[in-house]
């Protein structure tokens, strides 16, 4: 253990189990659809304190109101920002109004850059990282700035990463990044005993990934899920809990864990 490490105390000990997030404040960055939205619903029936971040206001009210609606006698508050990820004095209003945090979860995110090496300009790259990797860097600027001992901060990556598919370089290049940026982050921000992790996450079935694939209906994506090791796509919830886990547990640092029903392996 390094000497500055040795001199800090360490991280305090709690709950692992998702209850512990009772009473907690999370800023979720990308909380008004998918499975951002859904962590928030779970952390709401825990009784967190939750501030939502999204880019469209009129989804981002009805995102807050429907968080509102899962504990409509909690105590504590449901927010919302209306900004983009990346934009760093946005974001920061969305931490001024959430006061103290405890968790940031970072779910915002797309696949721009999408097409063939030959097609994609050095625009389009550029995008791509500043969508991804410039977003988590703010939110994590922000955030290590904030939250005090025993905080996390939590990013989300995809299983392209370890099984591209043509016409994906600039994206994956990307969401590869942040993985890279979770472990370095990680090491850098131990001292002061915050814990930075992501979630390499499959085919989930949420808005956006009904609208990028043409599967709108139950049925399209049921069909499309069928072939899958476990018969079905998963669940933003299934998704988001694994976001849950992360922040819960004290002794979890640095990893990028797969949550992707197996979609992986075949």
């Amino acid at each position: 253990m390094s000497a500055v490490a040795s001199a800090v105390a360490a991280v305090p000990v709690r709950s692992p189990l998702p209850e512990g997030l009772a009473g907690s404040a999370a800023v979720i960055v990308g909380g008004s659809s998918g499975i951002g939205l859904a962590a928030a619903t779970l952390l709401r029936r825990l009784g967190g304190r939750v501030v939502l971040v999204g880019r469209d206001p009129e989804r981002l009210a009805a995102a807050v109101a429907r968080v509102r609606d899962v504990n409509p006698g909690a105590d504590a508050e449901v927010l919302g920002v209306a900004a983009d990820g990346a934009d760093e004095a946005a974001l920061a209003e969305a931490f001024d109004l959430a006061g103290s945090v405890d968790h940031v979860l970072v779910t915002s995110g797309g696949l721009t850059g999408a097409g063939p090496v030959t097609d994609v300009s050095a625009g389009d790259l550029r995008a791509a990282f500043e969508e991804r990797v410039l977003g988590a860097f703010t939110a994590a600027r922000l955030a290590a700035a904030r939250l005090s001992a025993g905080g996390t901060i939590t990013l989300s990556s995809g299983t392209y990463v370890i099984r591209p598919v043509p016409g994906m370089t600039a994206p994956l290049a990307a969401i590869g990044g942040v993985e890279t940026f979770t472990r370095a982050l990680a090491v850098e921000l131990a001292p002061r005993r915050l814990r930075v992790n992501a979630v390499r996450y499959g085919v989930v079935d949420t808005p956006l990934m009904r609208g990028a694939s043409g599967l709108a209906t139950d049925a399209a994506m049921a069909a499309a899920g069928a072939g899958t090791l476990l018969g079905r796509y998963g669940t933003a919830e299934e998704a988001a809990a694994s976001a849950l886990f992360l922040m819960a547990n004290p002794y979890v640092t640095g990893q990028v864990i797969t949550v992707d029903g197996g979609q992986s392996l075949v």
